[in-house]
């Protein structure tokens, strides 16, 4: 592994936006420029660049209640294995300490092996998944339009802490819509590449996947990009991309 202790760490702001998208297209997530812009202008993002080129980032979300998540934990193809994830996130460790901040992140198996050494557990496996051409046949359930406020009280009561910042944001887009069925209920909303539904919340699996068919059917047309737990009740978190979410580290 070479030497990354001299590499500079910046704290980055909204006119990178275009900078991360090109890094998380790269790695084929479904972010979009304004994911980039509320990450940018409402959490902490640290970068690493070479020249003017942006090759890494993570970023630190605070939460109401004392809580704060990880994510956008991006090296580009050139630069991995060389450390740089693990002091990206470091930084945002360490800014959260400041805030008084318990972190929580989300990973792919092979960010696993940065998050154990820094006192993170893993706590639940998820799935993506996505859906190039729907079902045929049958009669999809109906849906009916749920508020923003309701869905955030459902959220929170299954997460146990407040997201509505989050939420909020995304349920506020032109084209974002909070849907349910049954005692199922989702926000969808557009991505880089495919409608994203989640996060997604059941009493069971079967009312969630009901919930995913009648949202498929509904059009428009295009792939869906679903993510989900496997035995949790919330089925999706933000972005499809992750397989283990993780508790936050000890102290």
């Amino acid at each position: 592994m070479a030497d990354t202790e001299h590499v500079a760490l910046a704290e980055l702001g909204v006119g990178d936006a275009p900078a991360g998208l090109l890094l998380s297209t790269e790695a084929h997530w479904n972010q979009n420029e304004a994911d980039w812009r509320f990450f940018l202008s409402r959490g902490i993002v640290f970068g690493v660049r070479d020249g003017k080129q942006l090759v890494a980032t993570a970023t630190l979300l605070p939460y109401s209640a004392g809580n704060a998540w990880i994510s956008m934990v991006l090296v580009t193809a050139a630069w991995r294995r060389r450390g740089i994830a693990t002091r990206l996130v470091d930084a945002c460790l360490n800014a959260a300490a400041k805030l008084g901040l318990t972190t929580w992140l989300d990973a792919t198996p092979a960010g696993a092996g940065v998050y154990g050494p820094l006192g993170f557990t893993p706590t639940l496996q998820l799935r993506r998944l996505r859906l190039q051409v729907p079902a045929k046949g049958g009669t999809p359930r109906p849906l009916s339009a749920c508020t923003p406020g309701d869905f955030i009280v459902r959220d929170q009561q299954a997460m146990g802490f407040d997201r509505s910042l989050l939420l909020t944001e995304f349920a506020g887009r032109s084209r974002s819509r909070v849907v349910s069925s049954g005692d199922a209920v989702a926000l969808v909303r557009d991505g880089r590449t495919a409608r994203q539904i989640g996060p997604l919340l059941a009493e069971s699996h079967q009312s969630a996947l009901g919930l995913v068919d009648a949202i498929v059917r509904s059009g428009p047309g295009g792939a869906i990009a679903v993510a989900g737990i496997a035995t949790a009740i919330v089925i999706g978190l933000w972005f499809a991309f992750y397989l283990l979410v993780f508790l936050p580290r000890s102290a």
